[in-house]
């Protein structure tokens, strides 16, 4: 994990259910201790792996997923596709769907206008 990856990561920790100002209960056994995710940089509690990670999709992909992850066309940020056509992260996914069917719209009405004679009203 590099710096910027465990900036992030560091973040996330406060978002688990086990932190507590600095201590992880799941750990607890009567005395306070550290929560190992937010002194290390690896990913070893396995909480936060299952469960807090996948908050951050493109954190988690770029740490488990990096042979099968992809970049997005239009952000440039990684996500892991569901088929290997996939050229959008879902957030833009979305987004370019709306903008391509408008644009091809446009070109059926285009075409429909283009046989009259004159403009309709």
């Amino acid at each position: 994990m590099d710096y910027r990856q465990y900036r992030r990561a560091r973040r996330l920790v406060h978002e688990c259910c086990n932190y507590d100002s600095g201590n992880c209960i799941a750990l607890d056994n009567g005395e306070a201790c550290v929560c190992v995710q937010s002194i290390s940089y690896s990913l070893l509690c396995r909480w936060f792996r299952a469960v807090v990670l996948p908050l951050d999709r493109e954190l988690e992909t770029a740490l488990f997923h990096r042979l099968d992850s992809k970049r997005c066309s239009v952000c440039g940020g990684r996500f892991l596709p569901g088929s290997n056509r996939a050229r959008y992260c879902p957030e833009c996914a979305a987004a370019m769907k709306r903008r391509k069917a408008a644009e091809r719209k446009r070109r059926q009405r285009q075409k429909c206008h283009a046989l009259w004679p004159e403009k309709p009203l």
